[in-house]
């Protein structure tokens, strides 16, 4: 057969088709998506703005893939799963790590933020199906909030993700981490239910109010406030979970809870204000509005959107023509309309957040149920105002009551319990309410005052005879005492006695009347401070302090007796930083915490097992004196550490290393054999680990430099050859000197100058620093008294001194503060002690009474290297702090554009707290001159100074001063 097409033709057909389909693969690389990585660090990605849209694409969608770690773009096609013309939205996520990733694609069914004002989305479900390119394919979760699909990727692949949408909008769309996911959502559900309980609480207490109480203005205050609960358990997904909707259904029920919002808002505003008494305008157009509105449920059955939209133009407008009548009615002085102004100028700044969220010029997370429980705290303001005007009036308000009734109402508005001794009859009465709280029966302490003998603590029982005979033979005075009642369990309960005598008219005491108060939660939280002082926060264990007390009387008692001679072991695990940074810090808490439970269990009663630092303990054993019974006691512990620990699904193998010190004469002190031990430690740690080792004086010369350090450091301070410099803080305003910061730093005779950063750790792990930093602040008040009494400037010089966390629970500091202010007599507030974030929240709760108690002395205190630590900003306010530094971290120059916002938020939050602002580290006039734009008023760093002796110190006051006179 001849051949029906030429060969030159058909070559030349063949060059079209494959230079078409060249063309074809270069369009589909340039229409491929950009894959999004997917970073192993970051707890929510967002993916809103990096999705390409389809809308109504058809029943079926090609797309080209994400280029693949081998550059090759592939194309595939999905079909829509309902058969109709669909949405769709396409996106690509790369793992560029070499593991698995687990996440969640979580697209919320309604998002208050982007909303819109006109035709608001009202929320729906968002995603049908997610169909992915290639790997495992995602399932969905079940969640009433958002879809959820559990998204797998493998290492180093890149997929493109197919999205079949229910509807033509995304508002957001995000990958979480899913404990993080879980964790966000059990924080707002936490946070809904605290809302919705109080909302539900007020609307039923106003419902009450208007059964008791039949005016008015409480059924329109109870419909306002149902109306809040309903809308709320719309927005929370309350409803939905109540009646079983279908997810993402419910825009009707949102769009009727926002028309009946703006209803009932018209409903209170026209009853509270009564306006049927002012104007007959006023009823017509109120009555308009809320027939209009009512007639939007209707339109809601048709189109929810419409209904909403309406709803939410209506309510702003309500606002503020409400707003405008209330200004109107409070200028002719209408005390409802007064009342009602400041709730109602919380509601119109309620109104303009929600318009600038609906409208996406106020967007982030907390938005949508920050304006839930604002709208809560307007209806709570509004029941308070409608409580206090519907209930004001009657003898009280109107002052018609006696002295005597006004003490009556005090002692009981008090909560105190009353006490009377009728000394004649010999009677003591109280009522029945201690009765009732230690459980005894009626008429027990109603009687004679020896009656009470039999439940007094017998510790307290000498005390009250005798407190009692003095009042009565002195014939005045008054009774101020603690004491404990037995309670029929058996338990003792503390209260306190407040009592006065009273004399009749022949001298003699007739009566004892005052006031008696349960103070057993006080004195529990007073031991719990005390307990905390001692006592490690996590293991419940002693701490150092305690630890080294218990050895000191140890040492003590075998000296006495020569009997019971005490050894000190120190236990360390072995390679724990390396398994707290592989399995978190919460998981290494739990591990400490099993450990100290089995060596406890592991030790006799009269030894003393403590934490004393991190990963490492201390053993005061007594139990056991031979020293093949201590070694073997050693073993023991290491084999009970050595067990496995099981944590979550799986299970964690840790050694220790054991240090030995036995008790060798009378001349070793706790802290020698405290040294020996944990020299005899380190050389276990020096041969590989999980070993005990027991201290010999071969061993001592591997801690020799330690050793020496902290005696010669010891006499420094006695000798007072320590030297004490000063850095000058400036004033950034005119350049002065406004204080000094008081430093540390040793000249060795023979070593020359050691760095603080080798000497203070030293004198940390000794317990030297307790006299390191006394002696830090003797020197520094004297010097600060000389020159303020030398140079009196307007504003008057202050020095800064750093405290330690032992000193800061050291018991007698207070004293100790307290005696160096009254020997020097330093203007007050000018002696500043700094003490860091990780220091005062190691025990909040004992380092707020301390620092209330040392600012009450005079003494100024400052916040050191603020920024660094780890404690919640709510505690800040807690501290009674006058100052804060800030770490010269932040004021470093670097390439980061936050940088010059951290400080100016840290700046602007010390002057909100009201404390005055320090930036360390100012290196140059630029970064000065940028510290005064921000607003901190002072600053330190080499560029104004490095730390110089006292005399230098002087000089430089002085040639400050003289640069002042010549400027000015």
């Amino acid at each position: 057969m001849s051949r029906l097409i030429p060969q030159s033709l058909e070559r030349a057909i063949v060059r079209f088709v494959a230079g078409a389909f060249l063309l074809l693969a270069a369009l589909t690389s340039a229409q491929a998506v950009e894959p999004i990585p997917v970073p192993l660090d970051v707890e929510a990605l967002e993916l809103t703005k990096a999705i390409e849209m389809h809308i109504e694409a058809g029943t079926r969608l090609q797309v080209s893939t994400a280029p693949g770690a081998d550059g090759i773009v592939r194309r595939i096609e999905v079909s829509s799963r309902s058969g109709q013309n669909s949405n769709w939205a396409v996106f690509a996520l790369a793992n560029t790590s070499d593991e698995q990733i687990d996440r969640l694609l979580v697209a919320p069914f309604f998002q208050l933020v982007g909303s819109r004002l006109f035709w608001p989305d009202l929320g729906s479900s968002r995603i049908a199906f997610l169909t992915p390119s290639q790997g495992i394919s995602p399932v969905r979760e079940k969640n009433l909030e958002a879809d959820v699909f559990r998204i797998t990727l493998d290492p180093g692949s890149v997929v493109t993700f197919v999205a079949e949408l229910t509807s033509p909008e995304l508002p957001q769309l995000r990958l979480w981490e899913p404990d993080v996911y879980k964790e966000t959502l059990n924080s707002y559900t936490l946070y809904r239910g605290i809302i919705l309980g109080i909302s539900g609480l007020l609307a039923l207490f106003l419902t009450i109010l208007f059964v008791v109480k039949g005016t008015v203005m409480f059924p329109a205050t109870a419909a306002l406030a149902w109306s809040v609960l309903a809308y709320l358990c719309i927005d929370f997904g309350f409803w939905s979970r109540v009646f079983d909707l279908v997810q993402g259904q419910d825009q009707l029920y949102r769009a009727s809870a926002e028309v009946m919002l703006a209803a009932s808002l018209i409903i209170f505003l026209y009853a509270y204000l009564n306006l049927n008494r002012w104007n007959i305008h006023y009823s017509h157009l109120a009555l308009t509005t809320l027939v209009l509105l009512l007639g939007l449920l209707g339109v809601a059955v048709w189109d929810p959107s419409v209904a909403a939209g309406i709803a939410r133009l209506s309510l702003g407008v309500i606002g503020v023509l409400g707003f405008a009548t209330i200004l109107v009615l409070a200028f002719k002085g209408y005390d409802r309309a007064i009342m009602l102004i400041p709730t109602w100028f919380l509601l119109i700044t309620w109104l303009v957040g929600a318009a600038m969220t609906v409208t996406g010029y106020l967007a982030n997370d907390i938005v949508q149920p920050a304006l839930g429980g604002g709208l809560v705290l307007i209806v709570l303001l509004i029941g308070f105002t409608v409580m206090q005007h519907a209930f004001a009036g009657g003898a009280i308000a109107q002052g018609l009551i006696s002295d005597v009734e006004r003490r009556a109402l005090a002692m009981t508005g008090s909560g105190d319990l009353i006490w009377d001794w009728d000394v004649d009859r010999d009677r003591i009465y109280t009522g029945h309410d201690v009765e009732d709280l230690l459980a005894l029966k009626h008429g027990t302490l109603d009687g004679p005052a020896r009656n009470w003998l039999e439940v007094l603590h017998p510790q307290d029982r000498d005390r009250f005879r005798a407190t009692l005979d003095a009042v009565i033979d002195q014939r005045r005075g008054k009774i101020a005492q603690n004491f404990r009642l037995r309670a029929e369990d058996g338990h003792f309960r503390w209260f306190r006695l407040r009592a006065r005598p009273i004399v009749g008219s022949d001298g003699e005491v007739i009566r004892c009347v005052g006031t008696l108060l349960d103070i057993t939660e006080e004195r529990t939280a007073e031991e719990r401070l005390l307990h905390d002082a001692v006592h490690d926060n996590l293991t419940g264990l002693p701490n150092r302090e305690l630890f080294m007390d218990r050895l000191r009387a140890a040492i003590s008692r075998t000296k006495a007796d020569n009997s019971g001679k005490p050894t000190v072991l120190v236990i360390n695990l072995d390679r724990f930083k390396q398994v707290n940074d592989s399995i978190g810090i919460s998981a290494g808490d739990s591990i400490l915490l099993t450990v100290a439970r089995r060596l406890s269990r592991l030790i006799g009663p009269q030894d003393a097992l403590s934490r004393l630092n991190g990963d490492q303990f201390g053993l005061v054993l007594l139990s056991e004196s031979e020293p093949d019974r201590i070694v073997a006691l050693a073993d023991s512990l290491r084999k009970g550490v050595r067990a496995p620990i099981t944590f979550g699904d799986r299970e964690i193998f840790l050694t220790c290393s054991v240090g030995i010190s036995l008790f060798e004469g009378e001349s070793q002190s706790q802290e020698d054999m405290v040294t020996n031990a944990e020299i005899a430690l380190n050389h276990a740690k020096r041969l590989g680990g999980d070993r005990q080792e027991v201290f010999r004086p071969i061993l001592r010369p591997l801690g020799k430099n330690v050793v020496e350090l902290e005696s010669e450091l010891r006499d420094a301070i006695k000798s007072n050859s320590l030297g004490v410099y000063f850095q000058p803080i400036i004033r950034l305003e005119d350049q002065s000197i406004a204080g000094f910061e008081v430093l540390a730093r040793w000249t060795h005779p023979k070593r020359g100058r050691i760095s603080p950063a080798e000497f203070i750790p030293v004198a940390e792990q000794s317990g030297l620093i307790n006299e390191l930093g006394t002696y830090m602040l003797e020197k520094g008040a004297q010097q600060l008294a000389r020159w303020q009494s030398d140079f009196p400037f307007p504003h008057p010089l202050f020095v800064s001194i750093n405290l330690s966390s032992r000193q800061l629970l050291k018991h007698d500091l207070i004293n100790e503060v307290k005696a160096v202010l009254s020997r020097t007599a330093v203007t007050p507030g000018t002696l500043k002690l700094e003490l860091t974030e990780s220091m005062v929240m190691a025990n909040p709760e004992y380092s707020a009474r301390v620092l209330e108690r040392l600012k009450d002395l005079g003494a100024g205190l400052s916040l050191d290297d603020f920024g660094t630590g780890h404690s919640s900003l709510a505690y800040l306010q807690r501290f009674p702090f006058d100052t804060i530094k800030i770490d010269q971290s932040f004021v470093k120059p670097d390439s980061r554009a936050i940088r010059p916002v951290l400080l100016r938020s840290i700046v602007a939050m010390g002057h909100d707290l009201g404390m005055s602002v320090v930036a360390e580290g100012a290196e140059s006039e630029g970064d000065a001159l940028e510290l005064l734009q921000l607003g901190c008023e002072y600053a330190q760093g080499y560029h104004f100074g490095q730390a110089m002796d006292s005399d230098e110190a002087t000089k430089y006051l002085r040639s400050g001063i003289k640069n002042l006179e010549a400027t000015g």
